[in-house]
Formats: structure tokens, sequence, C-alpha cells
């Protein structure tokens, strides 16, 4: 199987939202995974993703964080021209942050990570529940959207966190479980098979931004694709012109995917 990923966190922006669509509909993807949909957009993008070619739409709940009072909810959506199955993935603190979903033998874990400054350990929880769910999987699956993590990304291929300093020491406040749950998906996955497709494709040589400090420039690249070693990606990269723009603080980023169909019944 075949298929075109777009991956972008659209920031919640209701205003630009229209603005949005005309550059996800023109992207030609199969699948869409979206991340910061807001309670004000949910409705938009369903419908809209609905009318334009992706009649399959899922959205992460939003009715648990409403009950909890949370404020400023945000939720992943994923979006396919082929149906969906939604799969649970255990342990989440914030369970519309992560949605995974199944669409032709391919499992989806559409991910938006909270920022460290979030009370309660909930980016931790969060990555610790996404590498475990993915470690206790089977099949070709991938892991895309907004990781918040790494830091710092160096030409060996090391990788800092945001539990450490810019000058790379471990911070006393977050310490070694926060370091190893940042990694638990940019680096964590690589025993069972995954990598990180686009340093795979373009190396740790090439320098690559998909969110940048609005007034000074400079920033990380937050948005990832993680692929199982059933899954290959033919081509990989970052729309920076959708940030550029204004549409939202972080780029999009697109992939061509391939994995293998589903076995007949009775087989393997």
């Amino acid at each position: 199987m075949r298929a075109r990923l777009l991956s972008w966190n659209v920031a919640g922006r209701v205003k630009r939202a229209l603005e949005q669509l005309e550059r996800v509909r023109d992207s030609a993807a199969d699948i869409v995974c979206l991340q910061e949909v807001s309670p004000a957009t949910e409705a938009f993008w369903r419908r809209a993703l609905s009318a334009h070619g992706w009649p399959h739409v899922e959205v992460g709940p939003l009715a648990p964080a409403r009950a909890a009072g949370r404020s400023r909810l945000l939720a992943a959506l994923t979006a396919a021209r082929h149906p969906l199955e939604v799969l649970a993935v255990a342990g989440l603190p914030w369970p519309e942050r992560v949605l995974a979903t199944r669409v032709e033998a391919l499992e989806i874990v559409n991910v938006h990570s909270p920022i460290s400054q979030r009370p309660g350990l909930v980016k931790v929880l969060t990555h610790e529940a996404v590498h475990a769910h993915l470690m206790a999987a089977r099949g070709p699956r991938l892991v895309c959207g907004d990781l918040n993590t790494p830091r710092k990304e160096h030409s060996d291929g090391r990788v800092w966190t945001f539990a450490r300093t810019q000058h790379g020491k471990l911070r006393p406040e977050r310490g070694e479980r926060w370091d190893a749950a940042e990694l638990a998906l940019i680096k964590g996955l690589e025993p069972a098979g995954f990598r990180d497709a686009f340093r795979a494709r373009h190396g740790y040589d090439v320098r690559e931004l998909s969110w940048e400090w609005p007034r000074w420039g400079g920033g990380y690249r937050l948005d990832h694709l993680i692929v199982s070693a059933e899954v290959e990606v033919d081509a990989i990269s970052y729309v920076h012109a959708w940030r550029k723009e204004g549409l939202s603080d972080h780029s999009a980023l697109i992939a061509e995917v391939q994995w293998p169909a589903r076995a007949p019944a009775g087989i393997g």
C-alpha cells in the first residue's frame, strides 16, 4: 500500500482555518494528521475534510478534558480517504492529545505532546504511554506529529532533550526519567527497528527547524515522523512556506510512505 501523509500542527487558529484547509486540500494527501484542533475548530475540520475527499475523520476525545475543567483544550485529528479503525492507547494523562488509528493495515499514532511547562509530568507520561503502546503493537506502524522535542540535534546523531540545559547538562528538577521519556519516541524505539524518517533519508548534517522563535530566529525540529521497519518512506520534507505565511507557528511535514498490504485471511 502507498499513501501521501500530511502532519501539521494547525495552532488552533480559527480566523485562518479556511486558508489552512486550502493548503491541506492542495497537498493531495491521502492521510491527514492535524494537531491543535480546538473545540472552536473541531466541527469545521470535520465538515470541511469530509467534504473535500477525506470522509473518514476521527478526533481525540475532548469530553473528558472538558469534564476535568482543563483550559485550552487541543486535540489530535486524523482523516483518511479509507476507513479508520480507532485503537486504544493506555495510560495517557490527556487522551485527546494522542489518537491511534489503523488504515489499510497501517497503524498511525498522531501525537501532540504537552509542553514541558505543563504540570503533573503530563509530557513524560504521554511519551511513556505512546512508547509502551508502539512497542507492544505489531505490524506496520508510525508515530507522527508535534512531539515537542528535541532541544538540539548533533551531527553524530546525539540529541538533547528539554530535560537538559542549552549546554547539555541534565536539569535536576527534571532528571533522568524526563530525559528518557523525551528520548523514548525519538531514539527509544530504534531497538525495535523504528527510525526517524527525516534523518534516515537526509542525515544529521542537514539543519532543519519546524518551529522558530518569532522574534530572534532559531528554533527546534519538533514535528516528526517515526516509522517501523515495515514502513518505507520514499520522500519526506517540511513545508516551511505555510509557517512563514503565518498560517501556523509550525511547519507541516509531508511524506510518501508505503507498507505491506494486510495478509489475506488464513495466511500468516
